[in-house]
């Protein structure tokens, strides 16, 4: 039955690079093949997004398209002020300001929208939602997307909430001893120190959200806050249709969180699912793209003093009849899955060992 666990174990599947010499990849699960039954819903996402594989899975249920449902299910997270990822409470720009990407896909009509660089809206993916079924076309920006939004009657509304603020405040006042920044005098001993980074909140914090109808039919979304006190304007793989999501309703979806700009160079989604169309299993498949990802991220700067990457990325796929599976560059990922009626996260495969005390 697609979805369940036919087995638990450890899997190494050699490939060699040049820069990094044999590279091993780890799984702890594995998903049967075969056609979801035809009351099943199965619905997958980044592991923030456990009430949106919840929600998307009820609404199908009911006869939602998927692309409906997921957008549905991580507007859950789009607005909680606890999610410094995505929507109200992400993290803003280097100059404090929230901006928002966001895309969405639909399987039965390959049709697509998605925003980007979107401020003081709350729901970014509602928006690319809108762009899909309102304009002819798939991708808007910055000003253009926020007066698109408006006209669309979405509100604006301050983004940036005081516990993210706080957030970004620290990380000016601690991250360079060059600048006139200093903390509030009674600062822990530590954090009064100019350059002292420790405690600061980083995210390339995102959801991805992908889901399969009793009838084969996809969808998929993902929605981001992007990279923390970037420099403003940055946009990463979220909302670039064949980077952080592809839907082709004839294999399956793919979507990504982590480092967009290494998803970006390497096409991240679609290559996902055309390894499934040549037959990969969608674990099988994430790994595969994660290793390309590795090759070719060949910038000293990004790498660690052993060769291997200092950063992370997760891939999530799943299949038209139901198979699903995800995989990070580096271990103790997981993500959300809801299927035969049940809600969970699941151990994502990965390529390398996260080193013992390192945290996520």
């Amino acid at each position: 039955m697609a979805g369940d666990i036919t087995r638990r174990g450890f899997l190494r599947t050699a490939a060699a690079t040049a820069a990094i010499g044999p590279l091993a990849a780890h799984t702890t699960h594995s998903h049967a093949s075969g056609e979801t039954r035809p009351h099943d819903p199965v619905v997958i996402a980044s592991a923030n997004g456990l009430r949106a594989t919840a929600k998307a899975a009820e609404m199908i249920a009911k006869g939602t398209m998927p692309v409906d449902a997921v957008v549905a299910g991580v507007g859950i997270i789009e607005a909680d002020p606890e999610d410094h990822s995505v929507g109200y409470g992400g993290l803003p720009n280097e100059r404090g300001v929230v901006e928002l990407d966001a895309s969405v896909m639909d399987g039965p009509t390959y049709n697509s929208g998605a925003v980007a660089a979107l401020r003081r809206i709350k729901h970014p993916a509602q928006v690319a939602l809108r762009v899909m079924r309102r304009t002819d076309h798939v991708l808007l920006v910055g000003a253009g997307a926020l007066e698109f939004a408006k006209a669309h009657g979405f509100k604006e509304e301050e983004l940036l909430t005081d516990e993210a603020r706080r957030m970004w405040l620290k990380w000016k006042e601690s991250h360079s001893d060059k600048d006139d920044w200093l903390p509030p005098p009674d600062a822990p001993d530590d954090s009064r120190v100019k350059g002292h980074t420790d405690g600061i909140l980083y995210t390339h914090g995102t959801i991805n959200c992908d889901a399969v109808d009793m009838h084969g039919n996809l969808g998929g979304v993902t929605t981001t806050s992007g990279l923390s006190y970037k420099i403003p304007g940055r946009v990463g793989d979220s909302p670039i249709i064949g980077a952080g999501l592809y839907v082709d309703n004839a294999v399956g979806a793919a979507g990504s969180t982590g480092r967009g700009e290494e998803v970006i160079k390497n096409c991240g989604a679609f290559a996902t699912v055309e390894l499934m169309r040549q037959g990969k299993s969608p674990t099988d498949a994430c790994l595969e793209v994660l290793k390309r990802i590795v090759a070719h991220a060949t910038d000293p700067r990004r790498k660690r003093p052993d060769g291997r990457p200092s950063f992370d990325v997760k891939m999530y796929a799943l299949s038209k009849n139901g198979t699903f599976g995800a995989a990070s560059i580096w271990s103790e990922g997981q993500f959300a899955v809801c299927s035969t009626g049940r809600n969970r996260l699941e151990d994502a495969a990965y390529l390398f060992e996260r080193p013992p005390g390192e945290t996520k």
